[in-house]
């Protein structure tokens, strides 16, 4: 009787069990990997077009052109402010009709070719290339002509080379290139020639003056220099043995140069390009008899090193110089000044013992400006001055300076100084350079301040609780500043961004794009019209046209979803939460699946990126969703949220809650914002929280995981700086901070401490991926090598992945880490493992016509 009551007791018990964990199963989602492919770059590049309009603003009155592509093809539109009109630029269907006159290529108004447009004749014409199916015999080119000339020379020993280079002398069929111009309004095009369309190699080493008259270059690591009429030779054929070239440095060397950066060539490519004409970068002075050039002393700075392996026949070595935290030796920066006319040269007075940055001001480049063949870099001032800041190598002291062009005789006009570290815009001159405008957090908000240029403060410009972005421009007349800004609003998320204008003497403010959305803007550069994209993340992006006084002038363009919402797509869920000290908003993001079921327990993914110059949260409708609303449709929440620390966009407060812990410092919000989210919402299953991330997003992921190993239970984390002490020293030593110290003899020395993950790789407990790129010259891969080490040394479990011959960001992997990334989460929190050898859900969607 008694083994009977026994055998009934674990009968009964093993049914309980099994009928908990078929509940268990049964509320445990399905790993949904098709609906997750559906939503891949390749594909949405399908569904969704033209979410904002880019306007290409002219040079003649308040107009612009833009292209704006729907699911029924690409249309182009020249839009007249002032005239509050739009209208297409030419109608598609009579462009299809002639073009394919004209080609014998078969066109319509929803296919036609990409369009490069340049406009003419006073801008009332544009031109273009198409190229069509015909082939046609390749024009031979002056350096062609030259090199078959050498030939003609024949001795025994090239009779027989010449006879083996006889067919490649052959002229090669190539496509047949037209160059069009259509007058606007016109009834047809005009065949301009069907040569095709120069190489323009020379924008990669030519620096032109504002007026023409010389042309600028590093060849050698010493600065170069020709006139026009040997630059045109150049143009025309740059292996012309008659082009006359200038030196006029002589002690330029490598990693002390007037230009010539290597940076990103292997040492094959190095020495395969050590003879050619380099960029050369600098600032000119308006009437083109001034060169500003920053030179930088970086011999001393020790080398890193990135090997690929998959980039040809032997392995290829690239070094650089990379100056890492806490190291005592520091880039040096001089500024020379050269004078064109005399070819002499002088440096602006810098105190070179200190260590400290240097950033020269420009003049704001014009919007009309942007396409044209050259745009060189101007000065901030047009009267003989040198605007300049220098911050110190601890970022606690920014002094905005001015130097006299030509003398070099400087004087510091504006000092800031904080216990963390000092930010900075771009200084504004204005009133004839009597004024200038001057952007700082020193009220622990960012503000502009009026100052003559002597460095005597006016008056505050702006002021209050809210974070000014940036000055958009300046109306001399009205003495009125357009500037971007967050968190004027208070009844909004503060991260939205809004255009206002306000008086220089602080009165007047104003709003000229409201409403609840985030916003992007490009203002004209009379000032009188801006284009505003607006949208958030869970509505349709808008375009529209507006003047300076925030009347709206026209809708522009609304984005066709059609196609993305006919897939079954659905917004995400906007929310604010309150951070580990109960007291900061934390504004995120939720995406669910779009076959959600809310009696499902769906584990919980954090995405994260910590910055602190940024953070992960969209605020507007993206159509990049690799990173979350696809890892959503594999079965999980994803969430993305800020933390404390993060965005910049709020107080300096809130900005720099970090400063001194760079690794642990948005942890506990992280953490609290995910058990919140479970409070409110059943279908949130606490038990399985993940996290993973990129860069910085790839570091904080895996310090989760050990600095809260039982909360976290898996991430993924690529390309991390895991160990900052081997990170770029700007970011780390701005963002965590360093510590100046005077030894005994009077040499300062640099203190730098920092919390790395390596050191509590005792602690894991979860599931963890990590993943990095082996030319990564960013975030260097030792980081992520010296956490695996980490590891091993203390005999854990992980899964390590090493991306062949790519940079930070993956390349042409980046589909296959998404993949990574979503088999890693599937098997530990959805019970279901891919064991599949091909990634099938990768292979579907490729052409199988090549081996």
């Amino acid at each position: 009787m008694q083994k009977l009551i026994l055998l009934l007791f674990l009968s009964l018990s093993f049914s309980l069990i099994n009928a908990q964990n078929s509940e268990k199963e049964s509320t445990t989602p399905t790993p949904n990997y098709r609906a997750a492919a559906k939503y891949s770059p390749t594909n949405l590049g399908k569904l969704v077009h033209s979410t904002s309009v880019r306007p290409n603003w002219l040079k003649n009155g308040n107009k612009f052109w833009y292209q704006y592509k729907t699911t029924e093809g690409s249309n182009y539109y020249i839009v007249d402010a002032d005239n509050r009109s739009k209208k297409a630029l030419f109608d598609n269907e009579k462009m299809a009709k002639w073009l394919t006159e004209i080609t014998k290529d078969p066109y319509d108004a929803q296919h036609l070719p990409k369009f490069d447009f340049e406009f003419v004749k006073n801008e009332t014409a544009i031109r273009f290339y198409v190229t069509s199916t015909e082939k046609v015999d390749e024009e031979k080119k002056d350096d062609d002509v030259n090199e078959e000339k050498e030939n003609t020379k024949e001795t025994d020993s090239t009779k027989t080379d010449k006879k083996k280079k006889g067919k490649a002398k052959k002229a090669e069929k190539v496509n047949k290139v037209y160059h069009f111009e259509y007058r606007l309004g016109g009834n047809g095009l005009t065949i301009i020639s069907n040569k095709k369309k120069e190489k323009e190699d020379w924008k990669k080493w030519a620096n032109i003056a504002p007026d023409s008259s010389v042309v600028l270059f590093s060849k050698h690591y010493n600065l170069y220099w020709m006139d026009k009429e040997n630059f045109l030779k150049a143009v025309k054929n740059e292996k012309d043995s008659t082009i006359v070239e200038n030196q006029w440095t002589t002690d330029g060397e490598e990693n002390y140069d007037y230009g010539g950066s290597s940076r990103g060539e292997n040492n094959e490519e190095k020495l395969k390009n050590k003879d050619k004409r380099k960029s050369v970068r600098g600032v000119w002075s308006h009437d083109s008899k001034k060169f500003v050039f920053q030179r930088t002393d970086s011999r001393h700075i020790n080398d890193l090193w990135v090997i690929n392996t998959t980039s040809g026949k032997r392995p290829t070595l690239e070094s650089y110089k990379y100056h890492m935290p806490g190291e005592d030796d520091y880039y040096k920066t001089e500024l020379h000044v050269f004078d064109i006319p005399s070819k002499s040269n002088i440096q602006v007075q810098l105190d070179t013992v200190k260590q400290q940055s240097i950033q020269v001001y420009r003049e704001p480049r014009l919007k009309s400006s942007y396409n044209d063949d050259f745009n060189p870099s101007l000065l901030l001032s047009k009267k003989g001055k040198i605007y300049y800041n220098t911050i110190s190598r601890d970022r606690k002291k920014l002094d905005i300076c001015v130097a006299d062009i030509n003398t070099g005789e400087t004087k510091v006009l504006i000092e800031e100084r904080f216990n963390t570290y000092i930010e900075s815009r771009p200084l504004v001159l204005l009133n004839n350079e009597t004024e200038m405008l001057h952007w700082a957090e020193r009220s622990g908000w960012a503000h502009y301040y009026l100052y003559d240029t002597e460095g005597n403060l006016k008056n505050e410009v702006t002021s209050g609780s809210y974070h000014v972005e940036r000055a958009i421009g300046v109306d001399k007349k009205s003495r009125t500043l357009y500037f971007t800004a967050h968190g004027i609003a208070k009844d909004q998320d503060p991260y939205y961004e809004h255009l206002y204008k306000v008086n220089l003497n602080g009165s007047g403010l104003q709003a000229l794009n409201p409403g609840d959305y985030n916003s992007s803007t490009d203002m004209a550069d009379s000032n009188a019209y801006f284009v505003s994209n607006y949208s958030r993340v869970n509505t349709v992006p808008k375009s529209e046209l507006r003047s300076n006084t925030g009347k709206l002038i026209m809708n522009l363009e609304e984005a066709d979803l059609s196609q993305l919402m006919a897939t079954g797509y659905q917004f995400p869920e906007t929310f604010k939460m309150k951070a580990d000290d109960g007291i900061t908003d934390i504004y995120g993001v939720m995406y669910k699946p779009y076959d959600f079921d809310e009696s499902k327990k769906y584990p919980l993914l954090e995405y994260v990126y910590p910055g602190p110059q940024t953070e992960a949260v969209n605020k507007s409708f993206s159509v990049r969703m690799d990173r979350l609303d696809r890892m959503a449709q594999v079965g999980f929440i994803v969430v993305t949220m800020g933390n404390r620390g993060g965005h910049p966009d709020r107080s300096k407060w809130y900005h720099n809650y970090g400063y001194g812990n760079l690794r642990d410092y948005g942890l506990a919000d992280k953490r609290h914002v995910a058990e919140q989210l479970a409070d409110q919402h059943d279908y949130i299953d606490i038990n399985k929280v993940g996290i993973y991330g990129h860069s910085g997003g790839g570091f904080m992921s895996t310090a989760a995981m050990l600095v809260y190993p039982d909360f976290f239970k898996a991430a993924v984390s690529s390309a991390g700086n895991h160990d900052n002490s081997i990170y770029n020293s700007w970011w780390s030593e701005t963002h965590h901070g360093v510590q100046e110290e005077m030894d005994d003899d009077g040499n300062v020395k640099y203190k730098y401490l920092i919390d790395n993950n390596q050191s509590l790789a005792q602690n894991l407990k979860g599931n963890l991926m990590l993943i990095t790129g082996d030319v990564d010259n960013n975030v260097h891969p030792g980081g992520t090598i010296r956490m695996v080490n980490a590891l091993i040394k203390a005999n854990k479990r992980f899964d390590f992945m090493l991306m062949p011959g790519q940079r930070h960001s993956f390349g042409n992997m980046t589909e296959y880490s998404f993949w990574l990334r979503a088999d890693h989460f599937s098997k530990h929190f959805l019970n279901t493992e891919a064991t599949d050898i091909d990634i099938t859900e990768i292979n579907r969607d490729q052409p199988k016509t090549k081996s």
